[in-house]
């Protein structure tokens, strides 16, 4: 897509703090913070919104949870914890419409259960 901030970012046109790349995916920090570590991981295969998700993108949706513990285990939060938020359309709080996981952690989490 070619308005696409993260597009953008996984081209390399606009810059980041990368902690983790791969063919499928790429993990980068997040330049509005609301947590000590706050990662953003996204699918370098641009899909707008979770409901844009197919069958086929299930191998793809398995394959960034396991990088989410991967770089949690990185930035030092995994044993004591983290929360994984994906944000959906407007409603949900969705800002840039790429598919994208906040990897959140060095602090109490609170709320939701």
């Amino acid at each position: 897509m070619d308005n696409c901030l993260f597009c953008k970012i996984i081209n390399k046109e606009l810059p980041a703090s990368i902690v983790f790349e791969d063919e499928l995916v790429m993990a980068f920090r997040d330049i509005h913070p609301v947590a000590p570590e706050h990662i953003l991981i996204v699918p370098k295969k641009h899909i707008p919104d979770l409901t844009a998700l197919t069958p086929d993108d299930q191998a793809l949706i398995g394959h960034i949870h396991l990088v989410a513990i991967e770089v949690a285990k990185k930035a030092g939060i995994a044993d004591k914890g983290f929360r994984l938020v994906i944000n959906c359309k407007e409603d949900g709080g969705q800002v840039i419409y790429h598919v994208h996981f906040h990897l959140l952690g060095g602090r109490q989490m609170r709320g939701l259960g």
